[in-house]
């Protein structure tokens, strides 16, 4: 009988970079554009992505240059958590963060990355690149249906 998984007994701050970097469940979510009210602190998301991310797999195509190419890039890291709150509700970073633990659909869990996917979590196929939107439209693009990017506010 084995123990049980790293991100049950480590904090975020104690997981290797392996460990850390196995989090991400592929959703593309962080890379899309949010807008958050001055006022409210109300955060919610567009339907409208990074130029780098790979829209059909979710990845971004310069992952390792991303804050360099696109300077407002949020880099999560294991001992900066002040970006947690402009990550989606979903997100395995921000749930453990949270204390709430992996969802079932989460890679780790289902074996799978399909899953994702299957569970409608991923935005494969379904957000448009921010090169094909004016800068203007953005905030025209906001998607509130809770299946697909829920909202939230700071915390």
């Amino acid at each position: 009988m084995t123990g049980a998984p790293f991100w049950e007994t480590l904090r975020l701050d104690q997981m290797s970079s392996v460990q850390w970097e196995s989090l991400c469940d592929g959703c593309g979510r962080c890379c899309l554009h949010k807008l958050e009210d001055e006022e409210s602190g109300e955060i919610v998301f567009t339907d409208v992505a990074c130029r780098l991310l790979d829209r059909q797999r979710c990845r971004c195509t310069s992952y390792d240059r991303r804050t360099q190419l696109v300077p407002q890039c949020i880099k999560m890291s294991p001992a900066d958590h002040a970006a947690v709150q402009y990550l989606p509700l979903s997100c395995a970073y921000r749930r453990l963060y949270e204390g709430r633990g992996l969802p079932t659909w989460h890679p780790l869990i289902s074996g799978t990355a399909s899953s994702v996917r299957e569970a409608g979590i991923s935005v494969a196929s379904q957000c448009v690149s921010e090169t094909y939107i004016a800068a203007e439209e953005i905030s025209l693009r906001v998607r509130t249906d809770i299946a697909w990017a829920p909202l939230h506010r700071r915390e």
